[in-house]
């Protein structure tokens, strides 16, 4: 049969197979050309230089990266809502695709609006937790990720997975990498090439993780039509 179980889940793995390619170079590229940029301003001066890199360096907001990464989780938003609007009406767990979508849309907003800096500045830290916006994250997550545990739980076996694993990746960025960032912005100051390699292993993770979650979700979709 066409149309049984074992078509759709060669439609899943067909469709994730598509989109991973191009959104992984994608990522990369755009990795490459952040990391190139701190390492030609790092070894010239000019006025190419200068106006090139905050263009490019993922160190840098409201530029090309940044872009990249709002719509990125923006795309992860748009494929949650997509989930859950063609979960049943009144099925157990809609809401809770659509509350996916809502977090997903606000990190893509943080993106190009930094709301998460305005957690920081309230505690009087230094050294791993010289960034303090990160203890307030850590309770959010936290929060969050106790409220969606059943749901995950609910999930189907391979859904789960890959969603766990691209959370996991992505936080590792966002949250984890703030710690040795926060370290030497500490000691050395955020104005030295140190800071913005640091900086630039952060951004990166988030990038591959926010791809993984989509092609987690993209997966999903495509097996449960």
């Amino acid at each position: 049969m066409l149309g049984g179980p074992a078509a759709g889940y060669n439609a899943a793995v067909l469709d994730a197979v598509a989109l991973r390619r191009p959104l992984l170079i994608a990522v990369a590229v755009v990795a490459a050309l952040g990391l190139g940029a701190e390492l030609w301003d790092a070894a010239s001066d000019g006025a190419v230089v200068d106006a090139v890199a905050p263009v490019l360096s993922l160190s840098y907001e409201a530029n090309l990266p940044t872009w990249f990464a709002s719509c990125l989780l923006l795309a992860c938003g748009l494929a949650a809502m997509a989930i859950a609007a063609a979960e049943p009406v009144g099925a157990r767990w809609r809401r809770h695709w659509w509350a996916v979508a809502g977090v997903l849309t606000a990190a893509s907003l943080d993106e190009v609006a930094e709301l998460h800096e305005h957690l920081g500045g309230h505690l009087h830290t230094g050294g791993v937790l010289y960034f303090d916006w990160v203890i307030f994250a850590v309770a959010i997550v936290a929060a969050l990720a106790l409220a969606f545990l059943p749901f995950v739980r609910a999930l189907p076996a391979r859904t789960r997975r890959r969603l766990i694993v691209a959370g996991a990746v992505y936080l590792g960025g966002a949250v984890v990498m703030e710690l040795p960032l926060g370290w030497w912005t500490d000691r050395a100051g955020s104005d030295n090439l140190g800071y913005a390699l640091i900086d630039w292993v952060e951004e990166t993770i988030e990038l591959y993780g926010a791809s993984l979650v989509l092609l987690a979700l993209v997966d999903h979709r495509a097996a449960t039509r």
